[in-house]
């Protein structure tokens, strides 16, 4: 084939593929603009999406707490095993106007506890070295901590508030996606008009969509700094709550550093639902816990304040 016979060919190739991706562009913004974008149906559409995301959420928590305790393998602690420790959960449960959750026993990764399920039907768990590592107010502390969580459903709305990120990210994505399309025809079309269809990146229409991407990219980094902010926060307010029921504020302090001395444990699924978590280190924004000093600084601030009382 002649030079120009490959380059007209190069040429119509570009126009076919500008001309599917702009259908397809179009196609999707009239969709768009019929179902998301009209007055009308704007009010029905975000009710239906929110609704969504709220049943997604609550299922995808309910089915998540099962999987997560099958994957724990946690053994049930009968009462007869620890009387003493039942009595103190059931004062402080009664306290806090939920019911006494089930306790249960596993050998965690690290030194820890979490809590699980919602009000009426919650499950701590707590890894076996606990039993040996902690005294007995130490422990107390930290059930009550662990009841602080379930107290304000604090797993739940985790879950509800990942869930919801995920709502926003797929309507961003929806929205942006025949903008998303019509640049990235145009820039495949563009090189293939220069014979280099393999470089559409680099055309302006190329970086145009990178610049979209990047720019979601932030919206989705930006949500996910939020959640984390949320959860930091939801930590300090679980040791607050558990240092007025228990009124020993320096026992979930010293419970605290003797789990961090134990270890130092990295990032993963659990992170967000135990005791102490992965709050040290460059990446601290991107922590679900706070740092284990601000949380003891706190707690001993508590106690000075107790004792002046």
């Amino acid at each position: 084939m002649s030079r120009p016979a490959l380059r007209a060919l190069m040429l119509a190739v570009g126009v076919a593929v500008l001309t599917v991706y702009a259908a397809g562009a179009a196609l999707v913004y009239l969709l768009l603009r019929s179902v998301l974008l009209a007055p009308a149906e704007l009010p029905t559409t975000l009710a239906l999406v929110g609704g969504l995301t709220l049943l997604f959420g609550v299922a995808s928590y309910q089915l998540g707490t099962s999987r997560l305790l099958e994957r724990l393998d946690a053994v049930a602690l009968d009462r007869e095993r620890a009387p003493g420790l039942y009595d103190r959960l059931d004062g402080m449960a009664a306290a806090m106007g939920v019911d006494p959750p089930e306790l249960r026993v596993a050998r965690l990764r690290v030194p820890n506890a979490l809590a699980v399920g919602g009000r009426r039907s919650a499950v701590v768990v707590l890894d076996r070295s606990l039993f040996d590592l902690l005294e007995g107010p130490e422990l107390e502390a930290i059930l009550a901590h662990e009841l602080a969580h379930i107290e304000r459903r604090d797993s739940l709305v985790a879950t509800l508030g990942y869930t919801a990120m995920q709502a926003v990210a797929g309507l961003v994505l929806l929205v942006l996606l025949p903008l998303v399309l019509a640049v990235t025809g145009l820039a495949r079309a563009i090189a293939w008009g220069r014979g280099r269809p393999a470089g559409w990146a680099d055309t302006l229409p190329g970086r145009l969509r990178r610049a979209i991407e990047n720019g979601v990219g932030a919206l989705l980094l930006g949500l996910t700094l939020l959640l984390f902010a949320h959860s930091r926060r939801r930590e300090f307010a679980a040791d607050d709550r558990a240092a007025e029921v228990t009124g020993r504020p320096l026992a979930l302090a010293r419970a605290l550093r003797k789990i961090e001395a134990a270890t130092r444990p990295g990032l993963d699924l659990l992170s967000p639902l135990y005791v102490s978590g992965d709050e040290e280190g460059p990446l601290r924004w991107l922590s679900t816990h706070p740092a284990v000093e601000d949380r003891v600084e706190r707690l001993r601030e508590q106690a000075t304040a107790q004792e002046r009382q």
